[in-house]
């Protein structure tokens, strides 16, 4: 069946237990590597049950994805449920929403009374919850409407589920668990090694805006693409795509949500097609994108924590070959994220203002966030400490990506053993710190751990022996 619908010969890491245990009726969580093909998981599994398969996932370019990978796989009754579509689109797809096999919806759509009025019509054979991580308050991406999920699943009386995320520590993992299924259900639990050993991990500390911007043009000129660079400003994802186009003669472009939808989707086209060498992009790209050979991810910016980190570099190597993951640090960069953090959660002031104006039209995400809390009827000063405790874990969380970055051990071993993982493979030439000297690139260095012992070795040695084909 895996070859008759999509073509593959061999299932990869962790796949065919999934798919046996939703077969077996057991409802799942698989926590799974990015770039393993999660959405195959239920994809196969719908095929096979030939039922209705549900899924709840966080983001528009995410759903559009799927919906287009599906097609391109020969399904045509696959559907996304989207604020993009007009008046008429939607009353025309709840209208025959029995038709479709496969319905995408964000979380915040189950709160649409006719949207929820005409999926409790049709069997639903399997509920699925992509990016499950965001369910989580300890998770990287907490958000309140996927708290919404178990009561939905009630009312469905608590179908078969398969939750999926690529990134949970353990805490997390249990927390996607309580919030999702009742005590009574026996839930199975496949987790596989967050670890990608085909990812070369290194950091780069530059002085200055300048030498950073000197370094990334050097470095790219060097690796074959096509690639990623992400950051935290759409300013400087135009400003360093501009100045890409003038210093090489690579092709990039930036993407991020100041974009209108047809330039987004017609850049995201053409990086699959090859047409592009580079996107300069924020967090948002690449989630979903099955593209299998993106050969390196670069942070501009620091990611908000690890969790998110381990997310978007995986979105390199995909096809399992060698790939690299550069992070490039300035001490700057700190003060930024900590901003950024601070500014995507609501204050005491924010508190207090929504209190008093109440639920408006067209609401901020932080609003929305507030909105969820104030329908549960919770006190203002339990609110306040909520948030209080939420912007704690934020800042404990970017403490521990900075650990990352200064860390002089093995890099793929802090992350392991950050997600609560004992056994620490061995991986040649793929953990290393760079050590620069700002005057002469190609005097950068790599420095890895040898045993005991730190070893220099030069910058083009390394990359040359990391990916040498086997």
């Amino acid at each position: 069946m895996l070859k008759q619908y999509f073509g593959y010969t061999e299932f990869k890491t962790g796949q065919a237990e999934i798919i046996k245990n939703l077969l077996s009726n057991n409802s799942t969580l698989g926590i799974l590597p990015t770039g393993t093909g999660k959405s195959l998981c239920y994809q196969l599994t719908g095929k096979i049950i030939k039922k209705t398969v549900l899924i709840i996932s966080p983001l528009l370019s995410l759903m559009n994805d799927q919906v287009e990978q599906l097609k391109y796989a020969g399904e045509k009754r696959v559907v996304a449920l989207t604020s993009e579509l007009s008046y008429s689109e939607k009353n025309f797809i709840l209208a025959n929403i029995a038709w479709y096999a496969f319905i995408y919806v964000s979380p915040e759509m189950l709160r649409n009374d006719k949207v929820m009025e005409e999926l409790l019509k049709i069997e639903i054979g399997l509920v699925v919850v992509d990016e499950a991580h965001c369910i989580s308050q300890w998770g990287p991406d907490f958000r309140p409407d996927y708290l919404r999920i178990k009561n939905f699943r009630k009312l469905l009386h608590n179908p078969l589920t398969l939750a999926l995320t690529a990134t949970a520590t353990s805490e997390v993992s249990h927390d996607i668990q309580d919030n999702l299924f009742d005590n009574n259900e026996d839930i199975r639990v496949i987790r596989y090694s967050v670890d990608r050993p085909n990812i070369f991990l290194a950091v780069h500390e530059s002085p200055s805006t300048a030498e950073k911007n000197m370094y990334l043009t050097e470095l790219i000129a060097q690796l074959a693409g096509p690639g990623i660079i992400y950051f935290s400003s759409k300013k400087q994802a135009n400003k360093i795509s501009e100045m890409i186009g003038l210093k090489t003669n690579l092709r990039a472009a930036p993407y991020h949500a100041d974009l209108s939808v047809m330039n987004r989707y017609t850049i995201q086209h053409q990086f699959m097609e090859n047409q592009l060498d580079i996107v300069c992009a924020t967090s948002a790209f690449g989630m979903g994108i099955n593209k299998q050979d993106v050969r390196y991810v670069i942070h501009y910016h620091l990611p908000s924590d690890i969790e998110s980190y381990v997310q978007e570099i995986g979105r390199a190597g995909r096809d399992g070959k060698k790939s690299l993951a550069v992070l490039l640090y300035s001490k700057s960069d700190i003060g930024l994220q900590q901003q950024l953090s601070v500014d995507s959660l609501p204050d005491e002031f924010d508190i207090e203002h929504f209190k008093d104006t109440g639920e408006q039209d067209n609401l901020s995400n932080k609003e929305r966030i507030l909105q969820y809390y104030f329908n549960q009827n919770m006190e203002i000063s339990r609110i306040k400490e909520l948030f209080l405790k939420r912007r704690k874990v934020k800042f404990e969380k970017l403490k521990i990506l900075l650990g990352y970055i200064i860390n002089d051990g093995c890099k793929r071993e802090y992350l392991l053993k950050y997600f609560g993982e004992k056994s620490i493979p061995e991986h040649n030439n793929s953990c290393c710190q760079l050590k620069t000297d700002p005057l002469n690139f190609n005097e950068f260095k790599f420095e890895k751990k040898v045993s005991q012992n730190d070893s220099l070795l030069n910058y083009k040695t390394i990359l040359e022996s990391f990916f040498k084909t086997s």
